[in-house]
């Protein structure tokens, strides 16, 4: 039977990516039904004290995801992952992250999605779609914890948080063993120190 896994992520958080890449792994050798969804980073950090780079990362965070939201809301919850891997493979992959706006409008050239959804960026009209899918998002897992986020049913967790993403079976067990322990009840947390930057191939 089927898992419906649901990812909530920013487009501009290279972790989130990553594990993005695994889940899309995953579905390859596990049966689950795999659903991208928007939260921003922005919204998370609204009123937190942050470093001057931060702060200007996070104005620019919101055009992104607000074009993610924005075709979630027009056609519906099969497009966003179109556009949240295209506008990766130019943002990340291929590091074009001065102007996200034309790295927005290469994505969505490369899904054939429409140019006018770049107007998005730039405008409140999706903010409480994009609120609401944050919220459903990080309310089970609280506001401590960044993006990835994942639900596997009742199960809601941050992470994982792994570099590079697995591949074949390899993600497949990943993922069983993640399942596994965000199932126990009680546990919360596991962790240790990144000694190495994420890698995007």
């Amino acid at each position: 039977m089927s898992q419906t896994v649901d990812l909530w992520v920013d487009p501009i958080c290279p972790w989130a990516w990553i594990t993005s890449r695994w889940l899309l792994e995953t579905k390859k050798v596990r049966d689950v039904d795999l659903r991208f969804h928007t939260m921003s980073l922005a919204v998370l950090n609204e009123g937190r004290e942050l470093s001057a780079e931060y702060i200007d990362l996070m104005s620019k965070a919101w055009g992104p995801v607000r074009i993610m939201t924005a075709i979630e809301v027009r056609y519906g919850n099969d497009k966003p992952e179109d556009f949240y891997s295209a506008f990766g493979q130019h943002y990340h992959v291929g590091a074009q992250r001065e102007d996200l706006l034309e790295t927005a409008r290469l994505a969505l050239l490369d899904v054939g999605l429409d140019e006018s959804l770049l107007g998005a960026a730039v405008s409140d009209e999706f903010d409480e779609d994009l609120k609401r899918s944050h919220y459903a998002g990080m309310n089970p897992v609280g506001f401590d914890v960044g993006t990835p986020v994942i639900h596997v049913g009742d199960v809601a967790f941050f992470g994982p948080v792994v570099t590079p993403a697995p591949k074949g079976e390899a993600a497949g067990i990943l993922f069983d063993g993640v399942v596994a322990v965000a199932s126990t009840p009680g546990f919360y947390e596991l962790k240790r120190t990144r000694s190495e930057g994420p890698a995007f191939q």
